[in-house]
């Protein structure tokens, strides 16, 4: 991979700092174990504009012990354990994924999926172009093994981990077959408070493994138009992660911190609005400045009346716009220099006006 330019190949689309912003609508488990609302989740992402939808693919009895407690903002999600809640919504299977599969490609948007086991990796692999891995999987080296083994490309969340074990599960990924790598700035808290994000990891990131594609999965509540995304894009994230909801007024599980369809539409505008605004980042004039150089800078111009054959001294010169004629950084040359014609106040003083080439 290269180092100065990483990238990693989703399907038909590259995600990397010379392709266009990847945006992966993360739909978890927010169809509620209904397969009409999970269809219709992937027809309106593919609509609104998400180049992906990723779904959760579990089931409790494998992911979470009973006795594993909560740990999230039980105001906005009730469920009593980890085991209660992932036990609510893991009622599809892997007939139910290979249909939403199909149901993408019909859509014509990418279907992936987080598989929390190793059976889900082999019974849903074929269909994905990539492997995300969740971050409270970033010590699984099992499952780390397991998905880097195929070959694929891996996404890797890293919620809630340090430098070291960042590190530690990079490497090792590496050294278990995968080559295309992206890790996603993320913070384990839902919701996210926007004090929370610390969207400058994701630069500390890049800095820190600049041969892997830098991104971001977002848990902050929508607000001023996502602007945390388009923050984390400015700030390097080239994989964007949210999770999606029809109904962001829906209680508990992932619909209180989700974007909706509209709010995929309104940032993809902002998206191509920023592009716009960033350019290329060349320096020097650009064609849509060529009439401001012309006729917003200044030219030497008459300060009086002046004399055919008289030498023109400092107290003859003014400098006015426009720029058409000759500039003010060759003020020293014309001293001295004698018109062959009158020249009138407030012309704009010429070369040929001294007999001189431009």
């Amino acid at each position: 991979m290269n180092s100065t330019h990483p990238s990693i190949q989703i399907g038909p689309k590259t995600a990397g700092a010379d392709s266009p912003l990847y945006l992966i609508a993360e739909a978890g488990v927010n169809h509620e174990n209904d397969m009409a609302t999970a269809r219709r989740m992937v027809k309106e992402a593919a609509a609104a504009g998400a180049d992906a939808i990723k779904f959760q693919s579990y089931k409790a009895g494998s992911l979470a012990s009973r006795y594993s407690q909560a740990y999230w903002d039980r105001a906005k999600e009730p469920a009593d354990s980890q085991y209660a809640l992932f036990q609510r919504f893991d009622h599809l299977d892997v007939a139910d994924y290979r249909e939403l599969a199909r149901c993408c490609q019909d859509h014509g948007i990418q279907f992936l999926t987080t598989c929390f086991d190793e059976r889900f990796v082999d019974a849903l692999g074929d269909l994905l172009p990539v492997f995300k891995v969740a971050s409270a999987d970033i010590t699984h080296f099992p499952l780390l093994k397991k998905v880097a083994s195929t070959g694929k490309p891996v996404i890797l969340s890293v919620g809630a981990a340090t430098l070291e074990e960042i590190r530690a599960a990079v490497d090792w990924l590496r050294r278990c077959g995968c080559q295309q790598l992206a890790v996603l700035h993320c913070v384990l808290n839902y919701p996210c408070a926007p004090e929370a994000s610390n969207l400058r990891a994701i630069a500390s990131l890049a800095k820190a493994f600049p041969d892997v594609v830098v991104g971001y999965s977002d848990h902050v509540p929508p607000a001023f138009g996502l602007l945390q995304l388009n923050a984390a894009w400015m700030l390097g994230a080239r994989i964007l992660e949210k999770h999606y909801t029809l109904d962001k007024s829906l209680i508990g599980n992932d619909h209180y911190h989700a974007m909706d369809p509209d709010d995929i539409r309104a940032f993809r505008r902002q998206q191509a609005f920023l592009e716009a605004l960033m350019g290329d980042g060349q320096l020097g004039a650009i064609s849509t400045q060529e009439a401001a150089r012309k006729f917003a800078r200044r030219s030497l111009v008459a300060a009086c009346d002046i004399a055919a054959g008289t030498p023109i001294t400092a107290e003859m010169l003014a400098v006015k716009r426009p720029g058409t004629g000759i500039p003010p950084q060759d003020f020293e040359r014309v001293l001295g220099k004698a018109p062959a014609k009158p020249i009138a106040e407030d012309t704009v003083l010429q070369w040929d006006m001294f007999g001189l080439p431009s």
